[in-house]
């Protein structure tokens, strides 16, 4: 029987929802114009179903086997039913607009059966995208995706770089024939279409509907409402990926006041003043909201370069030191015997601009974006400021293009002479993918501008950002026993570390060599999915300070150090009083040891991490408490603890207002003067 023509007489259209009859015909809600939105609908729900199915079986070790899957289940239904809904919503219009007899000629039937199976391949494609996304991250779609979206070039290179794209376009392609052939076996298409031709007052009348529920369920229902799991892995089931896509598109910035709990602003800043206090700096400023400072160091100052290495992705667990038994960092390993190491350092987020933000403007993660992509983001107080106060060249050397995530702009607009992959000529590059070119020639790239400061007669602060250790894992063949590409993260990590020791080798027959500190210093870790909240094992980092002229000792730093501590303990090694606005301190202090702490988030959750408890803000104006065992790497909720949660509230309800008031902008060599007089 031809697709084209109905299989049975036409019944009389009903409201009802769709039912599959004995014979198995659909009845009910597929009938009449509207119909065909029934039938996308129903694709979208049994797609988001088994979607929730692969998830659950992926994760089937992570998540808790119990009621709250149930729930999960329940919920992710609600929110695929409601995302369907939104955009079947303008179907439901297209459908009204179109003349009654319109299905009644065989290519509007034709163009029919196109749409349907083109929403199939789309919502297969938006499938097999959230399964990739959550391999990667082990969340829904989220802040991420949305930043992914917007910079197409590197995100759409590395998709290529990294999938078979060309198989799995196939195979959706096959799959949806498939699917969409088990679809008009039931004979719904055909039902539809059989009754398609409506008066243009019910076709209205059923569109005006269909938007109603729509705006309903889009106004009304929100990602808050889901209940708080005590897993994140059945939390995240509970939602619908485009759902959430949307809704992190839509809070892609969070204003703290609206939806974290506050104390006055004033009780704020009062309680952060008390916990920088043990610093026992000098405060510079008469208006008690505003945390500048005077910190001095007794002794001669060190005018040392300084190279900061900053890699992509270096979880602590992919070193020898921390446990790793697969021999990834021959070269940090060795190093960390010469260096000084902080074993307890902790990243303030989950991606790159996030410890861009901490390790050069030494602030807590206030949530939404991350200040590097802010606007009004330029002439901060960042630690490039202070190194320029000293007559320093600072630099941003980058791998990659620099106008993702705003880089550019951001160290640009910071006083950083910038070099990314834009700046350079061809034949600097010999290897490159999506993300940039490979850390061998971005660390040839670095020699140079240390070469070329040193020759100016300029000492240096440079920060250098890595890419190798990146989807899809590409790097130049023949330089480590682990091919590219096929090798994934260990293969990427690997080579980093052989680029990292190629470049301290090279780096040894220079002049500055023995008058420089080289920090190794990880943006994140490879991972941020966790059971609970804010799982504190994976935001545990490297640091590595190495100053092969004996500057500074080797040894072993156990108090626990957040990314915003590495400004302030940077200079401390330098010996260097200055005046001050960062949220950190020296660690290396003599009171600093009794006071470690971590501050840690992603762009919704905030997170303070000291002693063995951990205080998670979060919205809307909750906050809880967890006990976190450092050796074992487990959290488990624990009583509220109001001086920690208080804590938590100061550093980021003052951090949110500084920037949001203006009030972390950079010094002026005539204030730094008058301030750094004794």
């Amino acid at each position: 029987m031809s697709i084209l023509t109905p299989s049975e007489p036409i019944a009389p259209a009903s409201p009802s929802l769709p039912v599959l009859q004995s014979g198995g015909r659909w009845r009910g809600g597929v009938t009449g114009r509207h119909g065909g939105v029934v039938l996308a609908l129903s694709m979208a729900i049994i797609v988001g179903g088994l979607t929730r199915v692969a998830l659950l079986m992926y994760s089937a070790r992570e998540v808790s086997w119990d009621l709250s899957l149930v729930a999960a289940f329940a919920w992710g239904t609600l929110f695929d039913f409601a995302a369907s809904l939104c955009w079947a919503a303008p179907l439901a219009i297209a459908l009204a607009v179109l003349p009654a007899r319109f299905f009644e000629w065989a290519w509007g039937r034709g163009v029919a059966h196109v749409v349907l199976m083109a929403i199939l391949y789309g919502l297969l494609f938006g499938a097999v995208a959230e399964w990739f996304f959550w391999e990667e991250f082990g969340v829904r779609f989220n802040f991420i995706a949305v930043d992914y979206l917007v910079y197409t070039t590197e995100v759409i290179g590395n998709i290529r770089e990294s999938y078979p794209m060309p198989a799995i376009y196939a195979g959706l392609f096959l799959l949806t024939c498939l699917g969409y052939g088990l679809l008009h076996r039931t004979g719904a298409v055909n039902r539809w279409l059989a009754t398609a031709a409506t008066p243009v007052t019910a076709r209205w009348r059923g569109a005006a509907a269909w938007t109603v529920g729509a705006l309903i369920l889009g106004l009304g229902l929100s990602e808050t409402h889901l209940p708080a799991l005590a897993n994140s892995y059945n939390r995240e089931l509970a939602k619908d990926g485009l759902w959430s896509l949307f809704a992190a598109f839509r809070g892609n910035q969070l204003d703290y006041d609206e939806f974290y709990p506050t104390m006055s602003v004033d009780a704020a800043f009062e309680r952060m003043h008390g916990l920088l206090a043990p610093d026992r700096d000098t405060p510079l400023a008469d208006d008690p909201r505003d945390l500048l400072r005077m910190v001095r160091h007794p002794g001669p100052e060190q005018r040392l370069n300084v190279i900061q290495i900053t890699v992509e992705s270096l979880s602590a667990e992919f070193l020898g030191r921390y446990g790793n038994k697969d021999g990834l960092t021959p070269n940090l390993d060795a190093l960390a015997a010469h260096s000084l190491v902080f074993d307890r350092f902790y990243a303030t987020g989950t991606r790159t601009d996030r410890g861009m933000e901490a390790l050069t403007l030494s602030v807590p993660p206030t949530p939404g974006r991350s200040l590097v992509k802010r606007p009004n983001n330029e002439n901060l107080f960042t630690l490039g400021s202070v190194f320029r106060s000293r007559g320093y060249e600072t630099a941003f050397v980058y791998g990659g293009y620099g106008y993702f995530d705003n880089m550019n702009h951001f160290f640009g607009g910071n006083g950083y002479r910038v070099v990314d992959r834009n700046l350079v000529v061809k034949g600097d590059i010999t290897f490159a993918n999506a993300w940039g070119a490979c850390d061998g020639d971005l660390f040839r790239w670095a020699l140079r501008e240390a070469d070329r400061d040193y020759a100016a007669g300029k000492p240096f602060f440079h920060f250098v950002m890595t890419t190798s250790n990146h989807r899809p894992f590409t790097y130049p063949e023949g330089k480590i026993d682990l091919p590219s590409k096929t090798s994934g993260r260990s293969g990427g990590v690997k080579y980093t570390d052989y680029a990292i020791g190629e470049l301290l080798r090279a780096a040894a027959d220079r002049p500055w060599f023995k008058n420089t500190i080289f920090v190794i210093v990880a943006d994140h870790c490879a991972s941020s999915a966790g059971r609970t909240e804010l799982p504190v094992d994976r935001y545990h980092i490297p640091l590595l300070i190495y100053a092969p002229g004996g500057q500074v000792k080797p040894g072993v730093v156990g108090t626990l150090t957040s990314q915003i501590d590495y400004a302030p303990t940077l200079l401390g090694l330098l010996g260097w009083s200055y005046p001050s606005r960062f949220f950190g301190r020296d660690v290396l202090g003599p009171a600093a040891a009794a006071h470690g702490r971590a501050l840690i988030g992603n762009y919704q959750k905030l997170g303070l991490y000291r002693g063995d408890e951990v205080a998670v803000l979060k919205p809307v104006r909750s906050a809880t408490t967890f006990r976190y065992e450092f050796g074992k790497k487990e959290m488990m909720p624990a009583a509220a603890d109001p001086n920690l949660i208080e804590d938590a509230m100061a550093y980021y309800e003052t951090a949110s207002w500084l920037f949001k008031h203006g009030r972390q902008r950079e010094l002026t060599a005539a204030e730094i003067k008058r301030y750094a007089a004794p």
